[in-house]
């Protein structure tokens, strides 16, 4: 562990300041990063930490709570979403990448609504480090085979053959979907 003022590991810290150092970010923009970071204090403090991504509108957000609060019932696991996270952040895929690389398990929850997490899916499948901890639970829905187009299609057969995708139809299934998730 670092230090006694901030309980983020050293090494940490010292790859973000690397990862840093590389883009083109103000020194404004590095110490509210490095704040954030040491807001995620409970990701350092538990066994298991799911960082949770999924649609935002007011339906889909329900479900994704859901999930949230059911990973958070575990022992020793932290839970939580993008929007945990505080800060005013100018680039979310360098926030996305932040984060996801402190954190033992990504988990998506798939909706079909035209706002679903389709850049963090790029990210999960093009890392080998982020597609190695993510697990998807994708919704199905009995009037369509392919709701989400060939594309995410792609990205969900990778997931199936690594028996990281988890489906469901129902809030009762989801919450089933999310108990299968180790």
């Amino acid at each position: 562990m670092g230090d006694e003022t901030s309980p983020v590991p050293d090494e940490v810290l010292t790859s973000a300041k690397e990862r840093l150092a590389g883009e083109d970010v103000s020194l404004a923009d590095n110490e509210e990063i490095l704040h954030a970071l040491s807001e995620l204090t409970p990701v350092y403090e538990n066994d298991r930490s799911y960082f949770v991504l999924g649609n935002y509108d007011r339906e889909p957000i329900r479900r994704l709570n859901l999930v949230v609060d059911r990973l958070n019932r575990r022992t020793d696991a932290y839970a939580f979403r993008m929007v945990d996270v505080r800060g005013e952040w100018d680039n979310s895929v360098q926030k996305f990448c932040l984060i996801a690389d402190v954190v033992t398990h990504l988990v998506g929850v798939a909706e079909r609504e035209p706002s679903d997490f389709l850049v963090e899916q790029g990210l999960l499948v093009g890392t080998v480090e982020y597609f190695s901890k993510s697990h998807v639970l994708k919704r199905e829905y009995e009037d369509e085979d392919h709701p989400f187009g060939w594309m995410q299609d792609g990205v969900f057969d990778l997931f199936e053959r690594e028996g990281r995708l988890y489906r469901w139809r129902t809030e009762a299934d989801l919450v089933e979907a999310t108990d299968e998730v180790p």
